[in-house]
């Protein structure tokens, strides 16, 4: 059974509204549903970019038609922020809780409305992120940068009925720009705090039907501060993390008719982490006095045709690959240095998508999708896994319709069904409306749908015989059940309010048994709250939001709350454009107090206290061609941790110089 929705909505809906003199920005639109723009069914302004959400659908569509919380930020904000990793750009997402074991380059994962980081969707130009040499399933933020991005949609509540597994708390999706327009060059550079050196180049364009886009990224923080003095034993040495992330993605079209056209997408990734693990030796365990090293490899590619044999059917036919390496070893003593263990996994997919407009304002959407995973995973140490070879496949087909009953009114709902070679059938659903009051414009908005994960390939094969811990072929998929309903009220031209409360069922989730010696379908838990939110535009020149979350979890088997779930969480942003090429940019994040374990879970509950930070940008076009630009992270040197025993970087200090070429 949900829990009642009263308190948590009015919290939420208390807090966001007592604050409106703080607060988003017309193209920062982190909601998105901007009182500046036009609604289903009313006059007004053309709908901007920042408000039409691609993820909600599969398709465009302006958020106001569809009845999903989504989230988009776009590379205009993320340019003003200066936010140059994906984990620092989320942190003020609603709903979300971004947990980083370090600084940079570490392990990062995304909690969304209480579900655990393995039931996120993640999505980079349409390609299924999630690497099947994962142990269960999560995704790492901790590789990808932003430089490259031209927006990132997060789309809350499950979403299986369209994206099939592991959307079950939600869905991320990263978008590279497509190329347009005359030729053109950008490079940047930057330096600053924990021996940061960041580089980065694009260039785009199109010309005769052809488009391409290519950039380069070169990430270094050399020296990031992540572990707690008091946790290392006397007369230890403490080492910092050091990150180094090379990127290249390239995006490539060309319209062969007015019907016909290709496109291909690529991503890699090099990156090498430094970091300090733990010393098992003792109890409880300490930072090693030796680091250990991370690295990493990825590759992610799309090639698709588009085909459009008359007007209003359009069909893609795509293929997906991914290659996603990993190698560990460590501690790095140069006297017992252990074997390295090394993990690959791989996704192909072949896809199909077409979507037809019966008429203005209805749409259906339909495809179907194959893909096999494999992995490949080589522990050579005495109590090591040992090498494991595994493959695993699912085919699917789904079917979506937008629909305009009547004036003001929008309806999305789909129905997915998935056949996994290794379980089974699974079929998922999803119904989100939308309707526009007449005379005070307000929109009400809503959506129930289901989601589920399938078990990862080291669950269902994996064995650890030291350990007396062995897989289970015989798992199910876990699954979940939520809703969400709300409202967004414009107050004249310059203020939007809204409100949104959900909740979930999570049930038949993967965990040990009672004898620790295997996974099994026993875990239940659900999750509630409510996100508000207030977004003024004060003049043509200075805007801002401020968004609040509110969020309660339980764990129905042990009936305690869940792990780095905050109960509270809210984030403040403003933009201001007091001159012609200058812009100022205030970021606010605050988390409330949440239960974690300590770092290496020999105290299994604890309270974290929370923490505040504050971050400041500045923007300045020097001319047409050169820009410079600095910011301030943590400016009050707010010491924290999320998770325990790590700690998040301190007040740093960074600047730089862009030049573009026409």
């Amino acid at each position: 059974m949900f829990p009642p929705a009263a308190s948590a909505l009015w919290r939420a809906l208390v807090l966001s509204c007592a604050i409106p003199a703080i607060v988003s920005i017309e193209a920062h639109a982190q909601q998105v549903a901007v009182p500046f723009a036009g609604t289903p069914g009313g006059a007004g302004e053309a709908v901007t970019l920042s408000e039409i959400s691609v993820s909600a659908t599969g398709v465009p569509t302006p958020v106001a038609a569809t009845g999903s919380s989504v989230t988009v930020l776009t590379d205009t904000l993320l340019q003003a922020q200066q936010r140059r990793t994906v984990p620092d750009a989320l942190q003020q997402v609603p709903g979300l809780n971004v947990v980083q074991s370090g600084g940079p380059g570490s392990q990062t994962s995304v909690f969304i409305r209480g579900s655990n980081p393995n039931q996120v969707k993640v999505l980079i130009d349409g390609i299924d992120a999630t690497d099947p040499s994962n142990g269960n399933g999560a995704f790492d933020f901790g590789q990808l940068l932003t430089s490259d991005l031209s927006r990132i949609e997060v789309l809350r509540g499950p979403q299986s009925g369209l994206y099939g597994s592991d959307a079950i708390g939600g869905v991320i999706s990263l978008s590279t720009p497509r190329g347009e327009g005359p030729a053109q060059a950008t490079a940047r550079v930057e330096g600053g705090s924990f021996g940061t050196f960041n580089q980065s180049g694009r260039i785009s364009g199109s010309e005769e039907g052809f488009d391409y886009f290519v950039s380069i990224q070169h990430f270094r923080a050399a020296a990031t501060p992540v572990t707690p003095p008091n946790l290392v034993p006397f007369g230890r040495p403490i080492h910092p993390n050091y990150y180094d992330n090379e990127t290249v993605s390239a995006k490539f079209g060309y319209q062969f008719t007015d019907t016909f056209r290709i496109n291909s997408v690529t991503r890699f990734i090099n990156s090498r982490l430094l970091l300090t693990g733990d010393d098992f030796s003792t109890f409880p365990a300490s930072p090693s006095a030796f680091r250990s090293s991370a690295d990493v490899q990825q590759v992610f590619t799309r090639n698709e045709a588009e085909w459009t044999p008359f007007a209003g059917f359009h069909n893609i036919f795509a293929i997906n690959y991914s290659n996603l390496f990993n190698r560990q070893q460590g501690p790095l003593d140069p006297l017992a240095t252990p074997e390295a263990t090394t993990g690959l996994g791989q996704r192909t997919r072949y896809e199909y998508r077409g979507d037809y407009q019966l008429s203005p304002g209805n749409l259906m959407l339909f495809g179907a999708q194959r893909d096999e995973e494999s992995l490949f995973a080589s522990d050579p140490n005495p109590f090591g896994a040992g090498n494991l070879k595994a493959r695993n496949g699912n085919t699917a087909g789904y079917g979506e319709v937008q629909l305009t009953p009547f004036e003001r009114a929008s309806l999305v709902a789909n129905i997915r069904h998935d056949e996994n070679d290794a379980f089974g059938p699974a079929t998922t659903f999803r119904v989100a409306p939308s309707y526009v009051l007449p005379f005070s414009d307000a929109r009400i908005k809503g959506s129930v749908g289901s989601g589920f994960k399938a078990p990862t390939l080291s669950q269902l094969y994996q064995s650890f015989p030291a350990f007396n811990f062995f897989a289970n072929p015989n798992l199910k998929p876990e699954e979940s059940l939520g809703y969400d309903v709300g409202f967004e009220q414009p107050i004249g031209d310059r203020i939007l309010v809204g409100a949104t409360y959900y909740a979930n069922d999570f049930r038949n989730l993967i965990n040990t048994n009672a004898s620790f010696t295997s996974n099994e379908n026993v875990g239940r838990a659900h999750s509630y709250g409510a996100e508000a939110f207030v977004s003024v535009r004060f003049t043509d020149t200075l805007s801002g939001r401020v968004d609040y979350t509110n969020t309660v979890t339980k764990n129905e088997i042990t009936n305690q709350e869940l792990l780095r779930r905050p109960r509270h969480k809210g984030s403040a942003t403003a933009l201001w454009n007091p001159l012609p090429g200058l812009i100022l940019s205030g970021t606010v994040i605050v988390l409330g107090h949440f239960v974690d374990g300590n770092r290496d879970f020999s105290v299994p509950r604890l309270k974290n206290p929370g923490f505040t930070l504050v971050n400041l940008a500045v923007n300045y076009d020097v001319s047409e061609q050169m820009s410079v630009f600095g910011r301030i992270d943590n400016l009050f040197d707010r010491r924290y941790e999320n998770p325990t025993g790590f700690l998040g970087p301190g007040l740093a200090v960074y600047g730089g110089v862009r030049v573009t070429t026409f």
